[in-house]
């Protein structure tokens, strides 16, 4: 039942990762804003379960980030937002898609919470695909930092399902509440669901945001559009598995489970974290 539940999971991220929605209300909306050089993430209301590293990290345009120690591993506790590599060199903001040149996008929600979108270019930045742990692929991210693999993300998963802490309804099945924020998801009804009792959300200190994804568009073979704003949180691995297709780590507002990382097109932006070498 175990294998059936997880294919099931699997299978659910990639119908929802860039699934057509009809738009959220304005008030579901922030105001899109440009982060500002040395302007930190706002402050997070970490659980007394978090062990949270204040201002961490800083990237080479200037933008602080904490960041929570999860086992043995450090993540950032916030999406990058950066639109420079650590080598300074810029990336270009566009609604185009491509499978080779590197691009970021700006989300529906601020910037300074929800951080970037990046498409498999930006993130790899030319680097190879790796499916180690540690993936030794700093990619977009800053020095002794680099973006994680799917066994990374894997190991995070496994992370959960056997802490008490992070676990709904004492079930090592429920732990997507555990990384979730505890705000900015939409409201669900389903038992132990990411957006269910949001203040139960976030054991660990994560914070993941559903910043939402940017996806090819069915109206235009060279641009994309911006879906599941306050839906879909979903983070780059380095891990792929062709030239067309990587794997992502995602959590839906109406998960109980924190699923295996699966597959999106390379054309799609996502949201990124880091995790310290």
């Amino acid at each position: 039942m175990k294998k059936i539940a997880l294919l099931f999971c699997t299978a659910a991220l990639l119908l929802v990762a860039c699934d057509k929605e009809e738009p959220a209300s304005n008030s579901e909306q922030p105001e899109t804003t440009q982060t500002d050089a040395f302007h930190a993430a706002p402050d997070q209301n970490y659980p007394a379960t978090a062990e949270v590293i204040y201002d961490a990290v800083t990237d080479v345009e200037g933008n602080h980030y904490d960041a929570v120690r999860i086992g043995d591993q450090i993540w950032m506790a916030s999406n990058l937002r950066t639109r420079h590599y650590a080598n300074n060199e810029a990336l270009e903001e566009t609604n185009r898609i491509s499978f080779t040149d590197p691009f970021f996008y700006i989300p529906s929600g601020d910037i300074a919470s929800y951080g970037y979108l990046y498409n498999w270019p930006a993130v790899m930045h030319g680097e190879a695909p790796s499916a180690t742990n540690p993936s030794g692929v700093q990619g977009i991210c800053p020095k002794g930092w680099h973006v994680p693999s799917k066994a990374e993300w894997e190991q995070l998963i496994n992370y959960c399902s056997t802490h008490d802490e992070c676990m709904c309804n004492e079930s090592s099945d429920n732990t997507a509440k555990s990384i979730a924020a505890d705000h900015g998801w939409r409201e669900r009804a389903k038992t132990c669901a990411v957006g269910t009792d949001l203040s139960a959300n976030n054991a660990t200190g994560f914070s993941a945001l559903p910043a939402g994804a940017f996806c090819p568009s069915e109206y235009s073979d060279i641009e994309g559009e911006y879906v599941n704003f306050r839906k879909v949180a979903g983070f780059w691995c380095t891990t792929d598995y062709n030239d067309l297709n990587g794997y992502s780590f995602g959590l839906i507002d109406e998960s109980v489970e924190l699923c295996p990382p699966s597959l999106n097109a390379k054309t799609e932006g996502c949201s990124v974290r880091c995790i310290k070498d």
